[in-house]
């Protein structure tokens, strides 16, 4: 056995660097395997087999590295062999279907191609040419290898029939096999499933970067201590929900005094319903193959809802406050989200939030990119100014103010 196109030698871990830019020269080429303590002669072959000790959560803590500086993300196959008695850790890379794949070395986003035995780096030239000759592949169409049958909550996945029944008429029977719905959906691919299905229906999670990370921040600035924070995980329909959920147990309800009513009304100080649409809209719309995470970040003042990727080139901030068509990025996992009414297909998402916090009197979420990321950031309220508007004296003020904070 000697060092070639799909083969490379490393002594130990130490060398992460190293290994990090043959991930990406196997993805970016045919695929290959990557065998950790072996080292090699100047020609390639094996020069000692030496080994390496596995201590407590290395090849966990490896594969999310490795997972976390890639991008798209490779999800590495590790395990252990033994060689003449040594313990040698395997990491095999498949070709990647979306090319090139970055890795950071040093913080910074680079490609490699595998020539002969030798990474080479990936010049700007050639990486255009790649971007303009390369197929668009959609990740949520692309196939989860590790994933099987198994892995699908089949409880799930009735539910989702028996609503997408209700709400936009599926006609796919809830007792119809697994198999043959999954089909049907297009979530199955030649016996596969597709990252979408895993998504949607997988029993655990399988994607790192899917994790929805929501704060409650103390003031207006992104800084510790906080008040709650929780990482959400899950199949996306929960990650939806418990997003919102959070939010409303993170805000205050108001009082509010209408005009020919003599019962007071109570409300969320920021429209739930347009809460609900910006976090489906993060969810749904962001980019799978960035390691970054959806973040609800919530402060004294505002909220700030961030998803992974930037608009597609055909849409800008601009087109989002007024009719624009629908351009999903991830257009599988997106029609499954429509059967069952998270989403509509009519690009009238940004439309609705709008109309919500005008109905709310509060300003209109403005729309930003930020580091990586599009964010949709609601305002505070008003409270206060329509507590002054009402003309309460100052005992009637202090009660309502506590009441809000209920």
């Amino acid at each position: 056995m000697k060092e070639s196109q799909t083969i490379e030698f490393k002594k130990s871990l130490a060398e992460r660097k190293e290994i990090l830019e043959t991930i990406s020269a196997f993805a970016d080429s045919k695929g290959g395997e990557i065998f950790v303590g072996i080292d090699e002669n100047k020609d390639g072959s094996v020069k000692k087999i030496v080994g390496i000790k596995i201590r407590g959560k290395e090849i966990e803590n490896l594969s999310n590295e490795i997972k976390q500086n890639t991008n798209p993300v490779i999800y590495p196959s590790i395990e252990v062999k033994k060689i003449k008695e040594k313990s040698v850790l395997v990491v095999e890379i498949k070709e990647s279907q979306v090319k090139p794949v970055f890795v950071k070395i040093d913080r910074i986003p680079v490609a490699f191609k595998r020539v002969g035995k030798a990474n080479q780096k990936i010049d700007v030239n050639e990486l255009r040419q790649i971007l303009s000759e390369g197929k668009e592949f959609l990740w949520d169409s692309q196939i989860c290898e590790e994933a099987t049958l198994e892995d699908i909550d089949e409880e799930k996945v009735r539910w989702f029939l028996k609503e997408a029944r209700k709400q936009r008429g599926l006609k796919i029977l809830e007792e119809a096999h697994l198999e043959e719905v999954l089909m049907k959906l297009k979530l199955l691919r030649n016996g596969k499933l597709t990252n979408a299905a895993v998504l949607l229906f997988s029993k655990e999670p399988m994607f790192l970067q899917s994790e929805v990370k929501c704060i409650r921040f103390s003031g207006n600035k992104p800084v510790k201590p906080y008040i709650d924070f929780q990482t959400l995980e899950g199949n996306v329909f929960d990650l939806i929900d418990n997003a919102r959920d959070f939010v409303l147990r993170n805000i205050r309800k108001a009082i509010w005094l209408v005009p020919e009513k003599v019962q007071r009304e109570e409300r969320y100080e920021y429209p739930p319903d347009a809460i609900r649409e910006a976090i489906v809209n993060a969810v749904v719309h962001r980019d799978y193959g960035s390691p970054s995470k959806v973040q609800v970040r919530i402060f004294d003042n505002r909220i700030e809802i961030w998803s992974p990727g930037t608009l597609p080139k055909e849409i800008s901030i601009e087109d989002l406050k007024k009719e624009h068509s629908s351009i999903p990025r991830n257009p599988l996992l997106f029609k499954q989200l429509f059967w069952v009414k998270y989403v509509e297909d009519v690009g009238s998402g940004t439309l609705d939030m709008m109309d919500q916090c005008k109905e709310w009197n509060i300003p209109e979420p403005e729309f930003e990119h930020i580091t990586g990321s599009f964010a949709v950031i609601f305002k505070l309220p008003p409270v206060l100014e329509d507590l002054h508007r009402l003309g309460l004296n100052e005992r009637q003020k202090d009660y309502a103010k506590d009441y809000a904070k209920e």
